[in-house]
């Protein structure tokens, strides 16, 4: 027996039908190939799994060798890792799904090991972050930061334009680019982690920059309407912070809107943790962007289904219950009982907490 909500509504994504408002939200799994980060060919089968989403967002993708900050993440920046990814989108379409990508650059956040010759992660200022990564099968602290050279900004700005033209010859819808939870767009915004002095640093206007000159330049290649952003005011993820998040974050919404990009996609609150974590007006947000809001963080059927029928979204995002319920939309629609995750198959390994986890159906016949 089904449930009332508007969450099985149809959605229009700019040119993209959905067939619901669910999307599944970026999850890193770390299963790529070691060495060449293609996607593993369980990767295909990872979110054909997950394609009744209306929206899949695949796991955070680096945009080049120095973007990466975590053990075997893919990449979207080489032939081989097109061609995988390529495989990825074949099977999610001829289910019937929609799958964007997110584009990656984590900044500070890494570690020497990954690194072109061992060299130091960048950022904007040489401010090593109190954070983790997962790195030679463990977590260990963050490598110390370099800040980047003024010179260096505008290759960065081209790595995000390559890739975007990479992704949609792997056949992806659209595009998510990543300026959430302290990674490198986000740490130019943040005050906290910008402490520069030139036309990136300084004022609200200045941190802003690296987000939207990027968001511009990856709305040039895909079409604004096949671009959407990920952003996090609040959150503390990877050791972020910000004096003044709500005038940031309503100088950078107001610019986002002026690219008409198709969606804002938005953490609320701590990444993970509490949604009340620090006050913030999201509904500010929502107002000064005209393109579909995407609300993330800690949802379930009772609060997705208030959240849109008060129109305060168009889309929820879902995380950790699409990793063990390839067929989420399909359970919460009958109210069936949800599996439970595994956090020690999050990061790393194969199919085990991958792509084994039964659906309702295998369930069902298993008995």
């Amino acid at each position: 027996m089904s449930r009332p909500t508007k969450l099985y509504e149809p959605y229009q994504l700019g040119p993209i039908s959905l067939a619901n408002r669910f999307v599944m939200a970026p999850l890193t799994r770390n299963r790529a190939a070691p060495g060449t980060f293609v996607p593993s060919p369980l990767a295909a089968d990872y979110y054909a799994q997950r394609a009744s989403a209306g929206l899949l967002v695949t796991e955070a993708s680096q945009i080049s060798q120095q973007g990466q900050g975590y053990q075997d993440t893919p990449g979207i920046y080489s032939k081989d890792q097109v061609a995988g990814w390529r495989k990825v989108t074949d099977r999610v379409h001829e289910r019937g799904g929609r799958i964007f990508i997110q584009l990656w650059h984590v900044g500070r956040i890494s570690h020497n090991a990954l690194q072109a010759n061992g060299g130091a992660p960048v950022a904007p200022s040489a401010i090593r972050a109190k954070g983790k990564t997962f790195v030679n099968g463990t977590f260990a602290d963050v490598s110390e930061p370099r800040a980047l050279e003024l010179a260096e900004i505008p290759g960065i700005i081209d790595d995000f334009k390559r890739v975007t033209r990479n992704a949609l010859e792997a056949g992806f819808d659209g595009v998510e680019i990543h300026g959430a939870n302290g990674y490198l767009l986000d740490q130019f915004a943040k005050d906290g982690a910008n402490k520069r002095t030139d036309a990136y640093g300084g004022s609200i206007e200045n941190r802003a920059r690296l987000m939207l000159e990027v968001s511009k330049a990856v709305a040039a290649e895909a079409g604004a309407d096949r671009t959407g952003i990920r952003i996090s005011p609040v959150t503390p993820a990877n050791d972020i912070s910000d004096s003044n998040p709500q005038a940031l974050f309503d100088h950078i919404v107001d610019g986002l809107n002026a690219l008409k990009l198709v969606y804002l996609h938005v953490v609320e609150g701590a990444t993970g943790g509490p949604r009340d974590f620090a006050p913030f007006d999201y509904a500010d947000l929502r107002k000064r962007f005209s393109g579909a809001y995407i609300a993330n963080n800690g949802y379930d059927f009772e609060l997705a289904t208030k959240v849109l029928d008060a129109g305060a979204a168009d889309l929820i995002a879902f995380g950790k219950p699409f990793i063990s319920n390839p067929d989420l939309v399909e359970r919460l629609q009958k109210g069936a009982p949800l599996n439970e995750w595994d956090k020690n198959t999050f990061y790393g390994g194969g199919a085990r907490g991958y792509t084994d986890y039964p659906t309702l159906e295998a369930a069902d016949a298993a008995e």
